[in-house]
């Protein structure tokens, strides 16, 4: 069965290699308000103070991914990019079966570290164990134990990793976190920072966290002893609520703010489901959501995790056949581009393409994703066109010589 295009089949660094100057020029004059190199500098000097750079001059690319499945008929993928930072330090945890008596429990959540990564990764390996430890979580299930199981094990763990801190020399990181704790009956949605959840119902956005004020770690903003552990200035109390799981639930999304700096939560629902409808490699779902947010100039590390329910979209051959026709039109575009190009003199540029194809109206691009969403299809139709063009020319200036020699070979007859 013909799927989308995949993201891996294509040189994608070719283009980032024109647009990572731009960016980083935009990087730099955002945070020190004048013309410069770029992120590019190691050191970038503000108000007389050297202050290290967190940015690269070129993304790391490289992506970690996964895939699993449920027993209760779910299927999972995640993927995480480095990007333009200069450390990746997002962390997740996916537990399909949780072990014991929860049987047919499921958890899953991303971590996303700031200023080191030891609180992110000690909350992925450990955050769970806590909030099984309060004894709330349990087959017989009551939905209010379990939201102030959730809220006690996030109060214990930072306890724990405060004491941590202080005896073992942590560095000061500090994480947010978002997670689902999914039960046979409910989700229960987990929040405590700026990353979100979100779950998609038949079609549509029907959940979502917002970005709240809090954070795990973070223990240089948490030394007022005489303030409660959730009234100090970074309290890691989390924000809970839950809802009763329906055989509408398709997905649900869970992803750190380098994803959501670039995205709404409706354009990634509009997103995710479209591409459910044309590929139906979860994995490479979730490496098209990155790459599209790295196109749309998110500059954090990106990490994401996409659950899907038995009542998720399939891949179907009207849409495949919609995608095929959408791929045509688009290279076509890319031939008038190079022809324009041509028609001036001039070499081709894929710079040009791309902007050429953005100020088009395009119609049936990927809701959410836009002509972003398709720039593999672009690069593709440009290198293929560009190759093909080449040949062309070469061709004809044979010809126009093998036509000179004849001509040369009469005359001298």
């Amino acid at each position: 069965m013909r799927r989308a295009r995949r993201a891996s089949n294509v040189e994608v660094p070719s283009i980032l290699r024109q647009l990572a100057k731009e960016t980083g020029k935009l990087v730099t004059f955002f945070f020190k308000g004048e013309k410069a190199e770029g992120a590019s500098e190691d050191l970038l000097d503000d108000d007389d103070s050297m202050v290290l750079s967190p940015y690269l001059d070129r993304p790391v690319l490289q992506k970690h991914s996964a895939e699993g499945e449920t027993k209760w008929g779910a299927s999972y993928a995640l993927a995480s990019m480095q990007g333009w930072r200069v450390h990746m330090e997002d962390a997740h945890t996916c537990t399909p079966e949780i072990e014991g008596d929860l049987a047919g429990w499921s958890y899953f959540a991303v971590f996303d570290g700031h200023a080191g990564t030891m609180v992110a990764q000690y909350c992925s390996h450990h955050l769970l164990d806590h909030i099984l430890a309060t004894g709330a979580v349990k087959a017989q299930e009551d939905q209010d134990e379990v939201m102030e199981g959730v809220r006690q094990g996030f109060l214990r763990i930072d306890r724990r990793m405060h004491d941590l801190a202080r005896r073992e020399g942590w560095d000061r990181s500090g994480s947010t976190a978002a997670a689902v704790l999914l039960s046979p009956r409910r989700v229960y949605f987990i929040n405590c920072g700026d990353s979100r959840t979100l779950l998609c119902r038949d079609g549509r956005r029907v959940n979502g966290s917002l970005a709240v004020s809090r954070a795990l770690g973070d223990f240089d903003f948490k030394e007022v002893e005489w303030r409660a552990q959730t009234e100090q200035l970074v309290s890691p109390e989390p924000e809970i609520f839950e809802m009763e799981r329906s055989p509408d639930d398709e997905f649900l999304i869970l992803a750190c703010d380098g994803v959501w700096d670039a995205i709404s939560n409706e354009e990634l629902c509009a997103f995710v489901r479209s591409r459910l409808l044309v590929c139906n490699d979860l994995r490479e779902v979730c490496t098209q959501v990155l790459d599209l947010c790295l196109y749309k100039g998110s500059l954090d590390n990106m990490s994401i995790i996409i659950i899907c329910f038995p009542g998720a979209p399939q891949v179907s051959p009207e849409a495949l056949q919609r995608e095929a026709e959408l791929e045509e039109v688009i290279e076509g575009k890319v031939a008038e581009a190079l022809k324009m190009l041509k028609s001036k003199d001039e070499e081709p540029d894929l710079l040009f393409v791309i902007k050429y194809l953005t100020a088009e109206n395009i119609p049936g691009l990927p809701p959410g994703g836009g002509i972003s969403s398709k720039r593999d299809c672009i690069i593709s139709a440009y290198q293929k066109l560009t190759v093909t063009n080449r040949r062309q020319e070469q061709e004809q200036e044979q010809e126009q010589e093998q036509e000179q020699d004849t001509g040369d070979s009469e005359e001298s007859c």
